[in-house]
């Protein structure tokens, strides 16, 4: 038995072994997301995961092109999205919300999110998973809205369709009635290969969507802090139902704040479920580095994180006094509340 197993690698050896995660748990290592199979090799060291019934396969790491990336100026946001896509990420996420305008500080205006993705994908659009969201509730809103984002990104269909930032108080009845049939027409006609919703204030009325309607994929805040209890409480109805689950927010505001991006990231990466880390990149620099995390992450898909020490470490930061995604009016992109 010993031969055999220093003659296979560690990675099929916790694969094929049926007591693997108890092994793993017990020197402190923490076995990925879903089954510990998920994870598949890439050309690009990023491994990718299955996002639940979707059936798409999704890089560790996404691409945000919220006012992270908006920050990047002429010149600069093409070379970033540009080594996106060379570095191996596959699923790149907007909405028509993220607006240039705010961070254009003379010389020439700077393209608005979708406007950029539309210059740049147009060629990889074979290649990529393109998302992006509606703002409006109203269903007669729903179509123009849509086909705007499809002309400005330079495509006939996205591959997913969100419904942007549920709230407390939307109505699960009212939507459920509403735009949600509209976006199954969408889904239908095959201008939106999936849809589903974004959130990161509230987990309760995620989780109910989740259980009571048809989606596909979902969008939640998911970090250490654990915020809003999106983990607890939302993800385990998706989990249900196989829908799939990209985490985002998980670095914005608490990296370098007694953690760093490494352990926030695998934090996310290690939680069963979650398929993808959604991150907006304001300069290269950092795009490469998490791009690297990842590949480092993707030779073994397990961990040394102790989960429960950086939880308490970054529990003080849980709220809006850290948190400027958190604080009411945030709109991310167009409207930046600091």
């Amino acid at each position: 038995m010993k031969k055999i197993r220093s003659a296979m690698t560690r990675r099929k050896f916790i694969q094929r072994s049926a007591g693997a995660i108890a092994a793993v748990s017990a020197y402190g290592l923490i076995p990925p997301a879903g089954n510990i199979t998920e994870l598949k090799e890439s050309k690009s060291g990023i491994g990718r995961r299955k996002l639940g019934k979707s059936g798409l396969e999704v890089s560790l790491l996404s691409f945000g092109g919220g006012s992270q990336f908006l920050r990047n100026p002429n010149g600069e946001w093409e070379k970033v999205l540009e080594s996106a896509v060379e570095g191996g990420i596959n699923l790149f996420d907007t909405a028509p919300s993220y607006t240039a305008a705010s961070f254009n500080q003379g010389g020439s205006i700077s393209p608005d999110s979708e406007d950029r993705y539309g210059q740049l994908l147009e060629k990889q659009r074979s290649k990529i998973i393109l998302s992006t969201k509606l703002e409006s509730r109203d269903p007669e809103k729903a179509k123009a809205e849509l086909e705007a984002s499809l002309r400005r990104m330079k495509t006939d269909h996205v591959d997913i369709l969100f419904m942007h930032a549920i709230l407390p108080e939307d109505n699960t009845s009212e939507i459920e009635k509403g735009l949600y049939k509209t976006m199954v027409s969408f889904k239908e006609s095959g201008m939106v290969k999936n849809i589903g919703f974004s959130s990161m204030d509230s987990a309760e009325r995620s989780a109910e969507l989740i259980e009571k309607l048809d989606f596909d994929i979902v969008l939640l805040a998911m970090n250490a802090t654990n915020y809003g209890n999106f983990i607890n409480i939302a993800l385990p109805a998706a989990r249900k139902k196989n829908v799939g689950v990209i985490a985002m927010k998980a670095l914005r505001d608490i990296v370098g704040k007694d953690a760093t991006a490494k352990e926030l990231l695998e934090y996310v990466w290690t939680i069963e479920g979650i398929s993808s880390v959604l991150v907006g990149h304001y300069g290269i620099k950092s795009l490469q580095e998490n791009m690297q995390l990842a590949r480092e992450f993707s030779k073994t898909g397990i961990s040394g994180l102790n989960r429960t020490e950086l939880e308490q470490r970054m529990a003080h930061y849980s709220g809006p006094h850290t948190l400027t995604w958190a604080r009411p009016g945030y709109i991310d992109g167009g409207l930046s509340i600091t």
